[in-house]
């Protein structure tokens, strides 16, 4: 397993994130893909407008490999976990063809692979024990899971071997 850091100079916009992640699933060894941004509440948090809807242009349901994705976060860097490196000048061309203004990319790991105390104490030893190995370190443990994580099958088979999420 590799993992590598894709850091676009800008924040993008809903259709280029379409683009990007619908050609990087079309990848044979990409595994998941999880990005990071500026989150796009449906809702003001905090102050005098509490309450009252934001209605930002770029909160949008794109389409990935036939599944809707609600976008709930300007992309701004994405962690992509890959099974081996024979694509990696593939995921170079995806990021020259799309990101004109620059990008960044790394390898290095990024998400955590082993349940740690804080799990066990909140979900308890024999449901960290039981979950799939492959959702650890996706999701924020103060978010609901429908609302961070959504799934997309890498095949007709509708495995669940790949996860998008919306931050972390």
């Amino acid at each position: 397993m590799i993992e590598i850091e894709v850091f676009p100079h800008r924040y993008l916009k809903a259709k280029t994130t379409e683009r990007f992640l619908n050609e990087i699933y079309s990848l044979s060894t990409v595994d998941r893909v999880i990005i990071h941004g500026q989150p796009l509440p449906k809702t003001v948090y905090y102050g005098p407008a509490r309450g009252t809807p934001v209605n930002h242009s770029e909160r949008k349901i794109i389409d990935v490999h036939g599944v809707p994705v609600e976008l709930t976060v300007m992309a701004g860097r994405f962690w992509i976990t890959l099974k081996d490196d024979s694509e990696m000048d593939k995921i170079e061309e995806v990021c020259k063809s799309l990101f004109h203004y620059g990008y960044n990319i790394k390898v290095g790991k990024f998400t955590r692979d082993k349940s740690t105390v804080t799990d066990y104490i909140k979900y308890g030893e024999m449901l960290v024990n039981m979950m799939d190995r492959t959702l650890i370190g996706l999701t924020d443990p103060r978010s609901k899971y429908e609302s961070s994580v959504k799934i997309i099958p890498k095949d007709s088979k509708k495995e669940h071997a790949e996860s998008f999420s919306g931050h972390i």
